[in-house]
């Protein structure tokens, strides 16, 4: 599909980008070790989509909060099988991303819009 019919369609390339991106992030992580590597190394913990990637994460982070990233660490943590009762089960895999603010920039969370 080239650009002329992609306008035609109502959407651009870039509008599908746009929209990729703000599905990427689904919240941020609120423990007391996020809490921690926010205040000392600047490091926001976040839990991302299953197929997010690095590049995406930054440019959702950036595009969402105005701010300059730095870096993007992303780590799986996988399921643990668990039981209740008789029943077994197992927990949903999770998908994680750390991203480190450039020097002097901030994010806050209980700043409500």
């Amino acid at each position: 599909m080239n650009a002329a019919q992609q306008s035609v369609a109502g959407h651009s390339a870039e509008q599908h980008r746009e929209e990729r991106l703000l599905r990427v992030l689904l919240g941020p992580i609120v423990s007391e070790k996020s809490t921690m590597l926010a205040d000392k190394v600047g490091q926001i913990a976040f839990h991302v989509v299953p197929d997010a990637t690095r590049a995406e994460v930054k440019a959702a982070v950036e595009l969402l909060f105005k701010v300059e990233v730095n870096a993007v660490n992303m780590l799986n943590i996988k399921g643990r099988a668990k039981r209740f009762g008789r029943f077994h089960g197992r927990r949903d895999d999770v998908r994680k991303a750390y991203v480190r603010l450039a020097p002097g920039q901030e994010i806050d969370f209980t700043e409500v819009k």
